[in-house]
């Protein structure tokens, strides 16, 4: 059940930070600093990808917690913090290496946000589990 758990929260936690903050908060930031050629309009997104990518993060937030072991809301962040900054770098590095879509400014701040995110996921996950089963 934690499994279960920690994917359901961890997607709809990523989901809604990911709307506010990219969505919201940083929408001018990243439209001034990427090349967004390759993006879909909002009224043509393929909804049932986003929700799927986002339950499939949960689910890998949740396996890495499960993995390290983490129970209090410390682990959480920190090994939320930690696989975010991680997974943020790589994919940050490689589409700068390869495409012309972030300038290296959105590129630092991308990495900031993955990591920030995934922590507040972390932390999130590990409420969801309560006590130990």
């Amino acid at each position: 059940m934690k499994i279960l758990r920690g994917t359901v929260f961890g997607g709809i936690t990523f989901f809604i930070l990911g709307w506010l903050v990219y969505g919201m908060l940083l929408a001018g930031f990243m439209a001034a600093n990427s090349d967004a050629c390759a993006n879909r309009p909002d009224n043509e997104m393929v909804w049932w990808a986003m929700i799927l990518s986002n339950l499939v993060l949960g689910l890998f937030v949740t396996l890495v917690l499960k993995w390290s072991g983490a129970a209090s809301i410390g682990d959480g962040i920190k090994t939320g913090a930690l696989f975010g900054f991680l997974m943020g770098t790589t994919m940050d590095l490689m589409m700068y290496s390869m495409t012309t879509m972030y300038n290296m400014t959105a590129m630092f701040v991308d990495i900031l946000v993955m990591t920030v995110l995934i922590a507040i996921v972390g932390l999130v996950i590990v409420l969801t589990w309560g006590k130990k089963e």
